[in-house]
């Protein structure tokens, strides 16, 4: 990220899926705190396609014309067809010269918040910075994702990162798609796992949380809190930023 960005750089917009609640902001005021040279907005996606085409036409209106005057940020860790759709739509319909950055994940960070969420919860042993928590650890988990097959395939590589941290076998699994949390269930059974805990590989707002609980209660698993407005995320949101300004072809309408 540059330490001084000229008037006229793109603006940052978060792009959270579902409605209006309370993580997006905390991760927009992260963002602010930690980049105060950047012009962050925040929308979210289930309030209003439209709502995304004003907030690009605005960001437009305060730059040179033919500059690139937005990077938008989908705030999802993986693949999601839904929430990506949506934010095309809204840039077409916008007519604004737009960067459409990638998902945040896979990424050794988010592998490390997944394994701090697991610590928290008393899923697994605390990372060796934190020994304050350790717990007994389960002997299975199940990373569990939104977006379809697409998004349980991309978690693959988290999969591996979080595996090496806990030395435990680790599965992917969608909550909206098949294979399910049942059938990663299985798989880890069927290698002798029978302690199990749920990691949702999600911010947030991508589902209902209580969808979350019911698939970690359905295979007798703990349930770790989403990521959230973890730092990772913050930080991650400001690297996609940064290497859109730096290394992408904009996504014209």
């Amino acid at each position: 990220m540059p330490a001084n960005l000229p008037p006229e750089a793109p603006a940052l917009v978060l792009a959270a899926p579902g409605t209006e609640c309370d993580v997006p902001a905390a991760v927009k005021t992260i963002v602010c705190v930690d980049h105060p040279q950047l012009d962050v907005k925040l929308v979210h996606l289930g309030d209003s396609k439209t709502n995304l085409a004003e907030t690009l036409a605005d960001c437009a209106a305060k730059r040179p014309e033919g500059a690139i005057a937005a990077i938008v940020v989908p705030m999802v860790t993986g693949p999601h067809q839904q929430v990506y759709r949506t934010v095309r739509e809204a840039v077409a319909e916008s007519g604004v010269l737009t960067t459409i950055a990638d998902p945040l994940g896979p990424h050794p960070l988010l592998a490390e918040a997944l394994h701090v969420k697991l610590a928290d919860s008393g899923l697994a042993r605390a990372d060796r910075m934190r020994l304050f928590n350790i717990a007994a650890p389960v002997d299975g988990i199940i990373i569990a994702t939104v977006g379809g097959q697409e998004a349980v395939r991309a978690a693959d590589a988290t999969v591996v990162l979080l595996a090496a941290r806990l030395t435990l076998p680790v599965v992917a699994a969608s909550l909206d798609a098949s294979p399910g949390v049942g059938d990663a269930a299985q798989r880890l059974r069927n290698i002798g796992a029978s302690r199990l805990a749920l990691a949702p590989f999600l911010i947030g707002p991508e589902i209902d949380a209580r969808r979350i609980t019911a698939a970690a209660e359905s295979v007798g698993a703990g349930c770790a809190d989403p990521l959230g407005a973890h730092n990772a995320v913050a930080q991650l949101v400001a690297l996609s930023y940064g290497s859109s300004l730096t290394g992408l072809d904009p996504d014209t309408p």
